[in-house]
Order: structure tokens, then sequence, then C-alpha cells
């Protein structure tokens, strides 16, 4: 059995769809799902920084590095 082919591809005029692949053998039998992608949102760095938490995690740079150092030790138990 083979693995899953995804390929990515346009509609075409009166909604027709053409995949093309050689590993596909003419008379073949195959499941086709079609899932629309709808259009990338184009967002900025403030943007998705903005949509994060509202409140810090670490209050200071001393946090960070207690958390980071903790976290660190513990790969070694």
């Amino acid at each position: 059995m083979r693995n899953t082919l995804r390929k990515r591809v346009t509609v075409q005029s009166g909604g027709r769809l053409e995949i093309m692949d050689p590993d596909l053998e003419a008379g073949e039998r195959v499941d086709v799902l079609i899932s629309p992608v709808g259009p990338a949102e184009s967002r900025s760095a403030w943007q998705m920084i903005s949509e994060g938490p509202t409140e810090r995690v670490f209050r200071t740079a001393r946090d960070v590095d207690a958390y980071v150092a903790e976290e660190r030790s513990s790969w070694d138990r």
C-alpha cells in the first residue's frame, strides 16, 4: 500500500480539478477528498504579539533565568 498523496491544485473553469502524478497508474481507483483553502490571512508581527496572553508569565529577567535553570537541571535527572 502506498502513502497518501497530497496535491494542492487550483479549481479550473467549470469547477474542474486536474491531478497529475507519475506514480498514479491509468485505471487505478483512488479516493479524492476536497478541502477548500481560504485566502492567506496577512498579519503583522505586532498583531500576532498583541493577540497573545494579556498577562506576562515572567515579571523579570531573573524569573526567566530561574525558570530556564530549573528546566535545564530537570534534564539531568
